[in-house]
């Protein structure tokens, strides 16, 4: 009977946990919607932020400090991930692609220094002695004035040349259950040249004022811009992985708790059938 009670209690404790997943798993859900209604608000706003800001760079009068191209020495790199576990390989995706591209820039002679957003990026390379900012506990409640400061952080020391490259690593949210690990430029900004329609030809536009002073006015806020950008797409991707991954548990418990009430089952009849035995043995004993 000990060996029933035991199953049981297995039972019982598996039971908890996936009333604990079913719950996590719908507070997930509620706030991805509001995730989701943020970034889906937002993406067209960094996106034309963005072309907008090509198309200034391209001018013959867009010489600015943020565009400064030189050689690369040193490499500042953003690593945006969430505060808490429990959705999957979220995170480990987002900080694997960073550790890949430390790599990559280490083989080319490059020194890499690290701004951690979220704190589960910190924990992932707080032994590694490249972290010389961190912003941990954000990721719940962020506003526009965090991504403020950690683009002022990383343009000042550019103005400054200490670093030549600040490089973006985020997870770019694609679907419910797939969420992709990229990185993008940040600094410099650079000038894309805009493509010839199918006759040949290029629209020209002109600015007042002049692209160097719209450049000049915008650029800190692009920066602005792009930063939050990733930290929405972060947001509205841990909450999907979080759902999936507190669904698969929930799946995962019903399983377990099947095959143990099978095991339970067998066990329940072994122990019937000894008691039986026992009884039939024992009547057998008396009728001799």
């Amino acid at each position: 009977m000990s060996g029933l009670k035991e199953v049981k209690n297995k039972i019982e404790g598996v039971s908890k946990t996936s009333q604990i997943t079913k719950a996590m798993n719908m507070v997930a859900s509620a706030k991805l919607r509001g995730a989701q209604m943020r970034m889906e608000s937002f993406r067209p706003y960094a996106e034309k932020f963005a072309k907008a800001m090509t198309k200034l760079s391209a001018g013959p009068s867009s010489d600015q400090p943020l565009m400064a191209v030189r050689e690369v020495k040193t490499v500042d790199l953003i690593v945006v991930t969430s505060d808490r576990g429990l959705c999957g390989s979220f995170n480990t995706n987002i900080v694997n692609k960073a550790k890949k591209l430390i790599e990559q820039h280490e083989q080319a002679g490059r020194t890499v220094t690290l701004i951690t957003v979220g704190n589960k990026a910190t924990q992932a390379f707080k032994r590694s002695g490249k972290i010389r900012q961190s912003y941990k506990d954000i990721m719940g409640s962020f506003q526009m004035f965090n991504a403020r400061e950690i683009a002022e952080d990383t343009a000042t020391l550019f103005l400054e040349q200490k670093i030549d490259r600040t490089e973006l690593v985020y997870a770019k949210f694609k679907s419910l259950s797939t969420q992709i690990p990229v990185q993008e430029t940040l600094l410099p900004v650079s000038p894309v040249v805009e493509e010839a329609g199918e006759n040949g030809v290029t629209a020209e536009y002109i600015y007042e004022p002049s692209p160097a002073e719209i450049m000049e006015n915008l650029l800190p806020l692009h920066l602005n811009v792009q930063v939050l950008h990733a930290m929405i797409e972060v947001s509205a991707g841990e909450q999907a992985a979080r759902m999936t991954a507190m669904d698969n548990a929930t799946t995962a418990c019903g399983d377990i708790i099947k095959d143990l009430k099978q095991l339970y089952n067998k066990a329940r009849q072994a122990a019937i059938t000894g008691d039986l035995m026992d009884i039939v043995g024992g009547a057998e004993a008396l009728k001799g």
